[in-house]
């Protein structure tokens, strides 16, 4: 699942993305309200996790303009201002959540798990199929043919990739970008190393093998047509 942070301080801002891709999201950030509303408006996220005081725009306006525009992308404001008239004008707005800075991590990991349990008025899936290999994006849950598969934060975010785009050549260049956050660089093998270990879990053990190489291309995820 993929998140976008909108937050100007720069510690915290590193802070929430690093502690979020730890937990197995892919998180996008913004250091300005204007530039968290075009990405707000442009990309695909599955929440939102909003600074009130920003430069460009405040996290009111952009949340604002997000809903006039007709998305209805999930919000939680991360802030300071504890005030119950800001609380009420943050709901009012739309937000689904309010959580007042400072902040344990393990409380706001908890929150985000439960706004995204809600999902967007139930039309987003909270599990992934492909054959007999499932996805269970809230408790991070991966099981092939009944068995309990244990992956990493990382090996779930690169397998919910690859199954949420089954069917699709992701070329590495992409999976870069979605799951490690970073530019590709052809000098490394990074990515070459976790989908081999993606594919000893979830594609050895087990027939058939639903992770392939597109030489040239990148990899591709889908069930085998059958005979």
């Amino acid at each position: 699942m993929k998140i976008l942070i909108v937050e100007d301080e720069p510690k915290t801002g590193d802070y929430l993305r690093q502690g979020l891709s730890e937990a197995g999201f892919v998180s996008e950030l913004a250091r300005t309200g204007t530039d968290g509303l075009h990405l707000a408006l442009t990309g695909d996220h599955d929440l939102m996790i909003l600074d009130v005081m920003l430069p460009g725009i405040d996290g009111w306006a952009l949340l604002e303009s997000v809903r006039r525009a007709g998305k209805d992308t999930p919000a939680l404001f991360l802030t300071a201002r504890d005030e119950v008239e800001d609380r009420v004008k943050g709901l009012e707005l739309g937000a689904d959540d309010y959580l007042v800075k400072p902040f344990a991590f393990a409380e706001l990991l908890a929150r985000v798990r439960t706004v995204l349990r809600r999902g967007r008025s139930g039309s987003e899936p909270t599990t992934l199929a492909v054959a007999d290999l499932e996805l269970d994006l809230l408790r991070r849950r991966a099981v092939r043919a009944g068995h309990r598969i244990d992956l990493t934060a990382k090996e779930f975010s690169l397998l919910e990739l690859l199954m949420r785009r089954q069917g699709e050549v992701l070329p590495r260049s992409l999976i870069a970008s979605q799951v490690w956050d970073m530019n590709f660089d052809s000098d490394t093998n990074v990515i070459e190393v976790a989908v081999r270990r993606l594919r000893s879990k979830v594609d050895d053990p087990f027939d058939p093998r639903l992770i392939r190489t597109v030489r040239g291309m990148g990899y591709v995820l889908e069930a085998p047509e059958a005979d």
